[in-house]
């Protein structure tokens, strides 16, 4: 599929690496939605599945493929995870989408604190229910709820149009960085002599993902052959977008190590469905911040998913990383970017799809209509391990950065599914994906879970272990 190998030799040339061709089967529509998920899908599968087979060095002769409906059936990997056929519970009561004076907001509430910000911003009790709510948000103008909620350290987006969005200033910020952009911590930078699009055409002179040396030319040597074994990753992410790619690069052999603590609100389901393959342990940076940076001293690659700037008040940004290890990789994945007047704002996946007119054109503009899975988390977490490995390739000390909203204007620039071919409603009916499936005993009980998706040569990527219990070991390298 020409489409899809262009866009995988555009992420290796962002991230100056040369990857083998991908082979991919399979099309659109692969799931219900007139986006192109499928491609997306399979192309951040892709990319990630040949930076692990180009990681092995020159001379290996294995094709690096990918199966479209497997890459889309991983995106929805959540919504098939079961637990002694129980399915998760992923929304908060209050979470959702309500209906305001001139249109719709989207209240995320899954955390305690998140949900308790929204109703100060509501002026509602702390045990308002969603009723109380409704009637609420009814009063308000969506932009005004939206930053009401914000003021009071929350978590909301107002529908937005495409139109709106391509008007908004982070929009400006998302799309205003080159194509391709490297740069050392001095700040210098090389940019490609010229810009090229998805088959080659011009295209908004951004990274998809952006690579950048975080400190001199300090290198570090490959694990031993097989894949990703020998290399550590600490994964200081949670919900989704970051878990993911800490389990996929566990699924490839690496020693991944997620960190938490137990004062900071989880989604237990969520933590548990992405957790494959990990060891978990707890460490308090209020008061054990040096566990971590011993940790950080002997990493390959540090993923982190923390609203940008919060780890660096903590000692722990891009530039202390590298000062503590020259030769880490350092993936930072954020919501909206970390730049422009929303850097540093909470965001989750729905939120994003809400403000980007995602939503906005999967409803008509009358009602929110989100796509049929976490695209942008999933996507975003498959682009963050691909950044990981391109980072490793190029010899460690380099800074990744990937975003939700990046993620969403890639994937609208990617078009969309032909009515003819998807049907009048857009996209294909829900698919079976039992093939695709395997199970697990764990400590949770049996475990329902989707396979990770790509194969290189006879290798298809599998994980050693099942998901631990939070805290479950000693926050020390194995």
């Amino acid at each position: 599929m020409a489409q899809i190998e262009a866009l995988v030799r555009r992420l290796g040339a962002e991230a100056g690496v040369d990857l083998p061709a991908v082979q991919t089967s399979g099309a659109e529509p692969a799931l219900p939605s007139a986006f192109r998920i499928g491609t997306a899908a399979a192309a951040s599968v892709g990319a990630l599945t040949a930076a692990v087979a180009a990681y092995q060095g020159p001379g290996l002769d294995a094709q690096v493929s990918v199966d479209m409906r497997h890459a889309a059936a991983a995106f929805r990997s959540e919504r098939a995870f079961r637990i002694d056929g129980r399915p998760l519970n992923l929304w908060a009561p209050l979470s959702g989408d309500y209906r305001t004076a001139d249109g719709w907001v989207r209240l995320h509430c899954n955390f305690d604190h998140h949900r308790d910000a929204a109703l100060r911003a509501l002026s509602l009790p702390a045990d308002a229910g969603r009723d109380e709510v409704v009637e609420a948000c009814a009063r308000w103008v969506a932009l005004e709820l939206e930053e009401a909620v914000i003021r009071e350290a929350g978590c909301a987006a107002a529908m937005r149009s495409r139109s709106e969005w391509r008007d908004h200033p982070q929009w400006a910020a998302i799309d205003d960085t080159p194509l391709v952009r490297v740069t050392d911590l001095s700040g210098a930078s090389r940019r490609s002599s010229g810009r090229v699009g998805l088959l080659g055409t011009a295209i908004e002179d951004t990274p998809l993902v952006r690579v950048t040396d975080l400190a001199g030319d300090g290198r570090r040597g490959r694990g031993p052959a097989g894949l990703l074994g020998g290399v550590r990753v600490l994964d200081l992410t949670r919900v989704i977008a970051g878990p993911v790619a800490g389990r996929i690069l566990a699924a490839y052999g690496a020693d991944v190590l997620r960190v938490g603590a137990a004062h900071v609100p989880e989604v237990p389901g969520a933590v548990i469905e992405t957790a494959f393959g990990k060891r978990s342990c707890h460490i308090d940076l209020r008061s054990d911040a040096d566990r971590l940076a011993d940790l950080v001293r002997e990493a390959d690659v540090v993923i982190q998913a923390y609203r940008p700037g919060s780890l660096a008040s903590r000692g722990f940004g891009p530039r202390a990383l590298g000062r503590l290890n020259p030769s880490v990789v350092a993936v930072d994945i954020s919501a909206y970017g970390s730049r422009g007047p929303w850097a540093d704002r909470r965001g989750f996946d729905s939120l994003v799809q809400m403000v980007s007119g995602i939503a906005h054109e999967g409803g008509d503009g009358a009602i929110p209509q989100p796509l049929p899975c976490q695209a942008l988390d999933h996507a975003t977490g498959y682009l963050g391990a691909f950044g990981a490995v391109a980072g490793l390739i190029r010899g460690g000390g380099a800074h990744v950065e990937v975003s939700l909203a990046r993620t969403a204007k890639w994937l609208d620039e990617l078009g969309r599914v032909p009515a003819s071919s998807s049907g009048p409603s857009g996209g294909a009916p829900e698919a079976d994906d039992e093939d695709l499936l395997a199970t697990m005993d764990s400590a949770f009980g049996v475990l329902t879970y989707v396979r990770p998706p790509g194969r290189i040569g006879e290798v298809e990527p599998s994980w050693s272990s099942p998901p631990p219990r939070e805290g479950e070991h000693p926050a020390a390298w194995w």
